[in-house]
């Protein structure tokens, strides 16, 4: 059997990582990797390969830096001739990205079955490019990897029973990497230095925080008050929005990090504030609260167990926040996200 892999972007090369190195354990299954080129910067892109010991891409579409909709047609112009020269027997897709959605409708079309990894979870939102893109892909897809209950129940209530889809609660992947890479990281040096203060870890490039100004000066403002250490490993696009803005941050910025160091910074860290949806559900594994900058997640589990804080940009509610945290201990023994063996879980579906 051979399983076309489609990934483009950071949070893709974790959770592609967790199922590549199952499939690299089975008999009789081939792989064939295709990085989209979403991420091009080395910091972002390159580094996951090395470190997670992920085989290198067998092909680099090499697309970015356009619009959404001149990037997902060039991705599935390409994808497409990738299919028909390589002929795969499935098409596996992480996530919600524009590299997800392109390999989605290629794969559909040419009549060639989908799993989708991160299937059935909903924001809720149609203004984030995100929210289309997985309502989209799990449409055509044929298998529906559902890492949550809440997630199967949002495809049961959208219809799917009644569609020609298989949905299954196979847990989260990106437990599966956390525990995995968690155990290794004595194996890999660190390339960060680890803050002597306590300090609070921060990710921030959602478009709907960085492309518009006031909102991201609000969030600024926001991280600039918090009454001790801010660590913000800049994403590229952010980074180009302070330059463009001409904000400069009164924070500690660093380049991005790769996997491991995230996990460090992660562990070491008193809390989490993140417009990402990865790194809601990293910092619950790794025991962090987690203040979310946005309006809304799709992680609504780790919100009805208090561990995740919705706020937006609104100064008030991250104070609350940060009230809440600093009184109240993490809760212990919660299993939201399956008990590691996603990723196994997925290969035996497909492979069935």
């Amino acid at each position: 059997m051979k399983i076309l892999t489609i990934v483009g972007a950071r949070p893709q090369f974790v959770k592609a990582a967790v199922v590549s190195r199952v499939i690299r354990e089975r008999s009789g299954i081939e792989e064939l990797l295709v990085h989209t080129g979403q991420h091009f910067d080395a910091n972002m892109s390159d580094v996951f390969f090395r470190e997670m010991n992920i085989p290198h891409p067998a092909i680099n579409l090499d697309i970015n830096s356009m619009s959404h909709g001149a990037m997902t047609a060039r991705m599935m112009e390409k994808l497409e001739e990738v299919a028909m020269r390589k002929k795969p027997d499935a098409f596996l897709i992480y996530g919600d990205t524009n590299s997800t959605l392109a390999g989605a409708l290629v794969a559909a079309k040419l009549h060639i079955p989908v799993g989708h990894v991160e299937a059935g979870l909903r924001s809720f939102n149609m203004r984030m490019p995100e929210e289309i893109n997985r309502i989209l892909s799990d449409r055509v897809s044929k298998w529906l990897f559902c890492p949550t209950q809440t997630a199967v129940h949002n495809l049961r209530k959208e219809g799917y029973d009644s569609f020609q889809a298989q949905i299954e609660l196979s847990g989260d992947v990106m437990y599966d990497a956390a525990l995995y890479y968690s155990s290794k990281l004595d194996e890999v040096p660190s390339k960060v230095d680890m803050p002597e203060k306590p300090f609070a870890l921060v990710t921030l490039h959602r478009e709907e925080n960085t492309n518009d100004l006031d909102t991201l000066k609000r969030l600024v403002t926001i991280l600039e008050n918090i009454d001790q250490e801010v660590v913000l490993p800049l994403h590229p696009r952010t980074r180009k929005k302070f330059e463009e803005f001409g904000i400069a941050p009164r924070i500690k910025t660093i380049d991005p990090v790769g996997y491991y160091d995230m996990i460090r910074l992660l562990k070491n860290c008193d809390f989490v504030l993140t417009d990402s949806g990865g790194l809601q559900k990293e910092a619950f594994f790794f025991g962090k609260f987690c203040i979310t900058l946005r309006e809304q997640t799709e992680w609504v589990e780790l919100v009805n167990n208090g561990v995740n804080f919705i706020c937006g940009s609104d100064a008030g509610k991250v104070e609350d926040a940060l009230i809440q945290i600093r009184e109240t201990p993490f809760p212990k023994d919660l299993q939201l996200y399956g008990d590691g063996k996603a990723g196994e879980k997925i290969i035996d579906v497909i492979t069935a």
